[in-house]
């Protein structure tokens, strides 16, 4: 049955529309794809404008630098760093570039600035830490580090030596159990739960028993949210925050940052409760020391107002991200610098033996007495420093002492591990020499070649707690054992939010019979 043309006519019309519907849908699509090329290759030729007069090695077309392998990269930036002097430009991919600086004048300039920190370093974690003091910028920033800055007075730090004494020997006892003569033990992971323990400890006041037993949801929430944005950061697709977030690795890091908030606010409601009750309060006071969060919660500023209960959560999770990932990669550097210069290791622990005495713990007289210990750790610091590079992102021009100067909207980064090894600042600095660091030595170098927490206003505020456990945990390890490398698996260094190596740290270790606790 044929249809008159004015039945027809509504089909005909329908058909046309959607035909004009798809072909402007095609049209939109293909000018935001043009549109955002163009950005990219304005973004790439305002880049190389801004690095004119930076010189820097030849780097891929596509790839840029990031062609090295990442196991390579940091000494890739060190090499060249004798050849292109103070900074260089670093090309992660055909577009976005930083300009990587390696020598401490330029160092100083950024550090004694009042820039803000590049949040693309720290992005993949801003769901779970949320805005503390590693985001934070400006006046907010300001404001929370005054109020935080009590919490690391040092007769807040006092009473923590005994809780980190208690955790490193209940890792150092799980070691006893299980070393034999001839098999090495990957130490990453013990350390990393001790510091974890030891960060419950001082945060929350609370007895996690992490290390024995690993089944504790929130202890697993923050494994997987650490695992996970390692995960993130080393796959490219995973940037994508709509790539990331409909992935099982989405899932379940979102599923883990719900149950690490609902423990962090839990805990913060409870103990406020408590310190609003003053009998309760006065027993607290009588029983133990203040702890992180009890600092948090009766932090004042200038007008009186507290903090928020989404800001002191924030400066919590913080806290629980920076203050025990960042030790454990400390720690277990260290180690392995204790087992691969075993001279070095002979003299701490003779040092370790007179002022502890056989005991089996630590207190807060005993970390000053430890001299030639902490120049030894300090040294392991400045070849493995924890965290190998700091970003900020400048919001003016900024002009370095010889006039070279980058444009507002540069993302600089301070590229901590080549710093650590220039040849015009650092006599033989592949050589381990603990007597770099003393007093007059010391003294006589540049006041920023040796920025293992940064420096300036926005250094590490945990570095003497840092610090402080750094001690324990070297000094009680080698009063218990004799370390030694393991030569079939040398450590691959990899530089992600923390120095790991990807292949773990691998050490045999020996008991010495006469530090056995009597």
């Amino acid at each position: 049955m044929k249809l008159s043309t004015l039945e027809y006519a509504p089909r005909l019309l329908w058909s046309a529309l959607n035909f004009s519907a798809l072909q402007l849908l095609t049209l939109l699509c293909l000018g935001y794809l043009l549109y955002n090329v163009v950005k990219l290759f304005l973004k790439r030729k305002q880049n190389i404008h801004a690095f004119a007069t930076f010189p820097g090695p030849k780097s891929h077309w596509l790839l840029g630098d990031v062609a090295q392998k990442q196991e390579d990269i940091l000494d890739y930036v060190a090499e060249n760093s004798k050849i292109f002097h103070y900074a260089q430009p670093f090309w992660l991919g055909p577009f976005r570039c930083e300009l990587h600086i390696t020598h401490p004048d330029y160092v100083k300039t950024v550090f004694t600035s009042s820039e803000p920190k590049n949040v693309n370093n720290y992005r993949f974690a801003v769901g779970w830490i949320g805005l503390g003091l590693l985001i934070l910028s400006g006046k907010k920033w300001f404001q929370h580090r005054k109020m935080l800055t009590p919490a690391f007075h040092y007769d807040v730090l006092k009473p923590y030596i005994k809780l980190v004494s208690d955790s490193v020997n209940v890792m150092l006892d799980k070691w006893e159990k299980h070393i034999t003569v001839n098999n090495s033990l990957d130490i990453y992971q013990d350390v990393s739960l001790m510091t974890l323990d030891s960060i419950l400890k001082c945060a929350f006041s609370c007895n996690s028993n992490c290390q024995i037993k690993r089944d504790n949801p929130y202890i697993k929430a923050v494994y997987d949210l650490t695992y996970l944005i390692q995960v993130r950061i080393r796959c490219f697709p995973y940037h994508s925050n709509l790539i990331f977030n409909l992935s099982p690795h989405g899932f379940r890091f979102w599923k883990a940052c719900k149950l690490a908030h609902e423990h962090t606010g839990k805990v913060i409601q409870q103990r406020k409760a408590i310190l609003k009750d003053e009998k309760e309060l006065e027993k607290i006071q009588q029983k133990r020391y203040l702890d992180f969060l009890d600092i948090l919660l009766c932090a004042r500023d200038d007008d009186g107002k507290g903090l928020s209960d989404e800001d002191i959560c924030a400066e919590v999770d913080t806290f629980m991200f920076e203050g025990h990932d960042t030790t454990a990669s400390g720690i277990s550097w260290i180690l392995y610098c204790m087992a691969k210069y075993p001279e070095h290791q002979k003299k701490c622990r003779e040092e370790i033996q007179e002022i502890i005495a056989g005991r089996s713990t630590l207190d807060w007289n005993d970390l000053g007495k430890l001299t030639y210990t902490t120049m030894v750790i300090k040294e392991c610091l400045r070849l493995y420093p924890p965290v190998p590079g700091v970003g900020r992102t400048t919001t003016k021009t900024m002009t370095f002492p010889d006039g070279r100067s980058v444009p507002a909207g540069t993302n600089i980064g301070i590229n901590i591990y080549s710093i650590h090894r220039q040849p015009d600042i650092w006599e033989d600095p592949e050589v381990f020499d603990p007597s770099r660091f003393l007093p007059d030595r010391a003294a006589n170098r540049h006041s920023y070649a040796f920025v293992p927490f940064a420096a300036g206003g926005r250094n590490c505020i945990g570095q003497h707690f840092a610090m402080n456990e750094m001690k324990v945990a070297t000094a009680l390890t080698l009063a218990r054992f004799e370390l030694a490398l393991d030569l079939a698996r040398p450590p691959i260094k990899i530089p992600q939010v923390v120095l790991r190596s990807k292949n773990g740290i691998h050490l045999k270790l020996k008991k010495i019979i006469h530090a056995e606790k009597e």
